[in-house]
């Protein structure tokens, strides 16, 4: 089993030329031995020019080497320049206390596609739990694809986020109109307050007649009582056929009575529940 330094060397000799890789273990080099960050970022930002910026393209192989490499590391829709930036970071990460503060000033100055980098690759890096603060800057801004660098598809916010930074995670995707299913543990981090949290975003949505995506009731389903009953009897009764699908997906998950007394009149949801055709993945499509 290779290291996730292995293989992201390993996929980038597939997919750069001769000239691009000696340049980059050229620099990887430097690197491994650098006292300052100098090198490392005149190397970050060289690696657009020197190597591209094409998809990674990789296999369902290469996937379950990242996954065996490092759990829960999904590098599915990452590009030949996050990898390099992120192999990069890997060389320099040798000297912990450099490293930090080297990461921490990059974070600042990071322009999109290198804070990309710098927050997918945060499962991989060394002493994660030090790195939380910089992840939740990545949270902070306005730019979606920087916000799901951290969120989607990478374990790092499950493993290292408090309960209140996991729940404004998860609230602050649905107000910049991101998905939910790609959060990683987002069932098994679901929680009594992220549920309410959920529900009083709900009827702040509908008093403004505004549409609410399905996907909210995924995190109000395990402890749906009482007035969030009432809530998904709501969806339950809809006339758009995603939010029938989410309030069957969520009433199957609450052990409330009432609840398989709604999820009755789901017939053609309860059906394709009783299949295992109906699936949080397929209501709202990442």
């Amino acid at each position: 089993m290779g290291t996730p330094t292995d293989l992201l060397h390993e996929w980038l000799s597939r997919r750069v030329s001769e000239q691009s890789l000696e340049w980059l273990d050229g620099q990887l080099g430097k690197l491994r031995d650098a006292s300052g960050d100098r090198d490392l970022v005149i190397t970050l930002g060289m690696i657009p020019r020197r190597l591209g910026k094409d998809d990674l393209n990789l296999s369902a192989g290469d996937l379950a080497a990242a996954d065996a490499a490092r759990p829960g590391w999904d590098p599915s829709l990452w590009t030949i320049e996050t990898a390099a930036r992120v192999l990069a970071l890997l060389a320099f990460s040798g000297n912990e206390a450099a490293f930090l503060d080297a990461y921490k000033e990059l974070c600042r100055s990071a322009d999109v596609a290198e804070a990309i980098a710098l927050y997918a690759g945060l499962p991989l890096y060394p002493a994660p739990e030090k790195l939380v603060d910089q992840a939740g800057e990545g949270l902070r801004g306005n730019v979606r694809a920087v916000f799901e660098a951290v969120a989607h598809r990478n374990p790092y916010p499950r493993e290292q986020f408090d309960e209140n930074r996991w729940n404004q995670m998860v609230l602050k995707a649905l107000f910049i109109g991101s998905t939910l299913d790609p959060i990683q543990g987002l069932d098994d981090r679901a929680n009594p307050v992220l549920a309410r949290i959920m529900c009083d975003y709900a009827h702040e949505r509908w008093a403004a007649g505004r549409q609410i995506t399905p996907e909210i009731w995924r995190c109000v389903g395990p402890f749906a009582e009482g007035d969030m009953i009432a809530d998904l009897k709501r969806v339950a009764g809809s006339s758009d056929p995603q939010e029938r699908s989410a309030a069957a997906l969520a009433l199957t998950a609450s052990g409330a009575p009432e609840a398989k007394a709604i999820l009755v009149g789901l017939t053609a949801e309860s059906a394709a529940l009783e299949a295992g055709t109906l699936r949080w993945k397929d209501v709202v499509p990442a």
